[in-house]
């Protein structure tokens, strides 16, 4: 490929690494669970790294690789690995970068699983965590102690959609030496590019719009070399990679990402703008709704306002529920970035086990629902919205 391309559509479409004797126009797929060696010597120069070679697909494997550079190219990175889940990429991030006795100040909304693993699993080694609201920003500061080693955010959050100001956060983590991680999940690299406003290190689920047809799943870290490095060994010992059919699935995936993007975009904000005039709806969030309340942060470091809306039902839990019972087209899951629009009602599923007063400091109300807009035709997503709010 011609080192001059460098619009983002076009290096999602060219990077390819690997080819065979037969030139074949798309990747092939490298279902190895090992490489070949010429000789004894070819062997030991490998593993003792003297040469970049695959050698085990644990380890890397083509497919594994060009997704990898793929993400490395659109995030401005320079250096990732790829695992087998989203959430394998979180734990591993930080497992592989932090010693007993280290403190991580986070974002107080980020995703259940997340949330879990600092305030369960990580202190386990001593590892602790402070919190700030994603309003309260102004007390990131208060809470950096010199044992405080990274600062941690999603944006957009999940699953209330709130924005928190990326280059604020890049300021805050160089004045204190602290390695800034940011959780790009929903926005896709499509949107917003996190390294370009401080962060040191991107996480993406690429299970969800990387993906975006509830496919596989898959998880990337991308960033700077040296951090990833020690990612890349910590991963290498413990075994979390990505399988390379997964990543060749993911990388022909990327290849139309911006157009897939595009769509949900243009979709969501007609849904989100349907929803905030609908009596029976008591707000709406939405990065790219003027009454969102980081709307202009939102237009400072986004491209586009994603596929997420959030918005609350009148009438608590009891109508959220209502809600789904009367959903007919859209799909009821887990799952976010398919093609197909999903709803979910967090206070009686996903966060059902929080108490009301943990839900709502994370912006989870009662009514809340948070719709993955999709690829169908947008009038029938509202409609499908409409008689179920009626």
């Amino acid at each position: 490929m011609s080192e001059e391309i460098k619009q983002f559509e076009t290096e999602a479409i060219r990077t390819q690494l690997e080819r065979s004797e037969f030139l074949e126009h798309s990747v092939p797929l490298y279902l190895t669970s090992s490489f070949l060696f010429e000789d004894a010597e070819d062997m030991r120069a490998s593993f003792s790294e003297e040469k970049e070679r695959n050698i085990y697909s644990r380890f890397t494997n083509p497919n594994t690789s060009e997704f990898v550079e793929k993400i490395c190219k659109m995030e401005g990175a320079e250096a990732g690995y790829a695992f087998a889940t989203g959430m394998a990429a979180v734990f591993s991030t930080f497992a592989a970068l932090l010693d007993s006795g280290d403190h991580i100040v986070s974002s107080r909304s980020v995703f259940g699983s997340t949330h879990t693993l600092f305030t369960k699993y990580l202190p386990k080694w001593n590892i602790t965590t402070s919190y700030f609201k994603v309003d309260e920003v102004d007390t990131i500061e208060s809470l950096i102690t010199p044992q405080t080693k990274i600062l941690y955010a999603e944006s957009p959050t999940n699953p209330a959609v709130d924005i928190i100001d990326l280059q604020l956060l890049g300021d805050i983590a160089k004045k204190h030496n602290l390695i800034l991680i940011i959780d790009n999940c929903f926005a896709t690299p499509y949107l917003q590019q996190p390294i370009t406003f401080g962060a040191d290190l991107v996480i993406h689920s690429a299970t969800k719009l990387i993906d975006g047809q509830g496919r596989v799943l898959g998880g990337v870290t991308v960033g700077r070399a040296d951090l990833m490095r020690e990612i890349y060994l910590f991963s290498r010992n413990t075994g979390p990679a990505l399988s390379p059919f997964n990543a060749w699935v993911l990388s022909k995936s990327l290849e139309t990402l911006s157009v897939r993007v595009d769509k949900h975009c243009e979709n969501a904000i007609k849904v989100a703008e349907f929803l905030e005039a609908h009596p029976n709806v008591n707000w709406v969030k939405y990065p790219f709704l003027k009454s969102h309340p980081q709307y202009k942060v939102a237009k400072k470091q986004m491209k586009l306002g994603g596929n997420i809306v959030a918005f609350e039902v009148n009438g608590g839990i009891e109508a959220g529920r209502k809600f789904l019972n009367a959903i007919k087209m859209c799909s009821l899951s887990a799952n976010l970035g398919d093609t197909r629009s999903i709803v979910t009602h967090p206070a009686s599923t996903t966060h059902s086990k929080l108490s009301e007063e943990d839900r709502l400091q994370v912006s989870i109300a009662d009514g809340l629902v948070r719709i993955s807009v999709g690829l169908e035709h947008v009038d029938d997503i509202i409609q499908d919205l409409k008689q179920a709010l009626n």
